[in-house]
């Protein structure tokens, strides 16, 4: 399955945003789905993910009680849905999926497809 993030733009401080992950070549169903974000001269961080059994979902506590991660299977895709944005939160945002779920569901490298990201700019 090959993904594709979008959605991405300019946003000021305190607003909202929702990005979405989009599949081809498979359905995203059956699979676990995850958001990581990396910002200019950081490495990639973990941000949300949904398993693929029964939808449970995982948060990084940065974004816990802003941001939402569910899934739309009349479109094939998963949203992140940003809510009382800040600045920190800029980054490129990127979707990725994996069979099954991992314990290190947190672990970039326990993930397979990455789409190419979205820029999330938040910015007064």
């Amino acid at each position: 399955v090959q993904l594709q993030a979008s959605g991405g733009g300019l946003v000021q401080p305190g607003g909202s945003l929702r990005v979405s992950c989009a599949a081809s070549g498979g359905t995203l169903s059956g699979l676990s789905v995850a958001w990581f974000r990396q910002a200019p001269g950081k490495e990639r961080e973990f941000v949300a993910a949904v398993r693929e059994s029964n939808n449970a979902k995982r948060y990084a506590s940065s974004v816990k009680e802003r941001f939402t991660i569910g899934r739309d299977s009349s479109k094939n895709t998963v949203y992140l849905q940003m809510n009382s944005l800040k600045p920190e939160d800029t980054a490129v945002y990127y979707c990725t999926s994996r069979f099954g779920w991992s314990v290190a569901y947190y672990d970039p490298g326990a993930y397979g497809a990455w789409g190419q990201g979205t820029l999330v700019t938040v910015s007064s």
